[in-house]
């Protein structure tokens, strides 16, 4: 499945993606707020590339590398945690820091909520952030997103509970928002999907 935007395209991650993921994952300001990284080694990339496909195959998770117009990785976003009896899922996304506050964030969660509400039909789609991470809070805010509390010891990253504050955007407010009229064309359809368009 490829999804296109204005300037921005999704794609699945290529095994030559690796380097490039890399270099964007190394930076520890990154990942800071993640139970991952930074990288300290290319394998780590191609491993995270594996792991994207099998999960995909899978119906665990649907993510896609964000390219530039030079079709270089400078990030990644897509859903987990599908739920195809209450038709929701919830949409993740980090980009490399050369990429922040450069339209990027608002661009790839436009296409990625775009495969969610179109292509899934999904109803509601959640977002997590790291209580201290108000970057990232007031970033889905503005994008529409309701904070609606903080799960207490929601997960354990290296044997540590770790709070997570919880935001949705459902369909109605999607569709009534400026993200819903970007210009999105889509080719192919996501794996799994069934003919009611529900993972």
């Amino acid at each position: 499945m490829i999804v296109r935007g204005p300037r921005l395209t999704l794609r699945y991650a290529r095994p030559d993606d690796a380097s490039a993921l890399y270099e964007l994952g190394r930076d520890p300001d990154v990942s800071r707020f993640f139970s991952w990284g930074p990288y300290t080694e290319p394998a780590q990339a191609s491993a995270f590339i594996e792991r994207m496909a099998e999960q995909r195959a899978s119906g665990e998770r649907l993510e896609f590398v964000i390219a530039g117009d030079d079709d270089r990785p400078i990030g990644i976003t897509g859903l987990s945690e599908f739920s195809e009896r209450d038709r929701r899922a919830v949409v993740g996304t980090w980009l490399g820091r050369p990429y922040w506050g450069t339209g990027a964030n608002q661009e790839s969660k436009a296409l990625v909520l775009s495969v969610g509400f179109r292509s899934l039909e999904l109803q509601r789609i959640s977002a997590y952030a790291h209580p201290g991470n108000e970057r990232s809070v007031r970033a889905l805010e503005r994008l529409g997103f309701v904070a609606e509390g903080t799960l207490v010891a929601w997960h354990l990253h290296g044997g540590e509970r770790r709070d997570v504050r919880i935001l949705r955007l459902l369909r109605e407010d999607w569709e009534a928002s400026g993200l819903a009229t970007l210009p999105v064309t889509m080719e192919g359809e996501p794996p799994g999907r069934t003919s009611a368009g529900k993972r």
